[in-house]
């Protein structure tokens, strides 16, 4: 699967780990910024990543700050982005599941980093189930 993924300062070290995990598991990888812990403007990082997932350039896209909310909030902006604050493995799986989530955030501050590689296993393997679901993504994108 082809991923982009963004973070800013707060969600950096989490990048790295996300970033080394999809690799093994034979991910093409795109990684958008930031390059360090120095302090950012994340909405700098985030919204060139959800862009690109929207334009179709990537499946997928994972973006990860301090708490994860600013970055859904950006991701979320561009149209045709579903993205999807996950803090537990059970809200991944309801994301994909009922919501088509094609974005991923995640908190660094918020969850212990072997939580924050299950999120991302279980986020990446999770089908939509569509059905009535369908019809609410549907009603999701009519909004935007």
């Amino acid at each position: 699967m082809k991923i982009a993924i963004a973070s800013d300062h707060a969600g950096f070290a989490y990048k790295q780990k996300i970033i080394a995990f999809l690799k093994a598991a034979r991910h093409e990888v795109r990684d958008f910024g930031t390059n360090s812990e120095d302090p950012v403007d994340y909405p700098l990082f985030i919204h060139p990543a959800a862009e690109a997932v929207a334009r179709g350039e990537y499946e997928r896209g994972i973006v990860l700050g301090g708490s994860g909310n600013g970055e859904a909030m950006v991701a979320n902006k561009v149209r045709g982005i579903r993205c999807a604050l996950c803090w537990t493995e059970q809200t991944s799986i309801w994301s994909r599941q009922h919501n088509d989530a094609n974005v991923l955030s995640i908190g660094q501050r918020t969850i212990d980093e072997k939580t924050a590689l299950l999120i991302v296993h279980t986020w990446l393997e999770t089908p939509f189930e569509g059905g009535r679901h369908a019809r609410r993504v549907a009603m999701i994108e009519e909004q935007k």
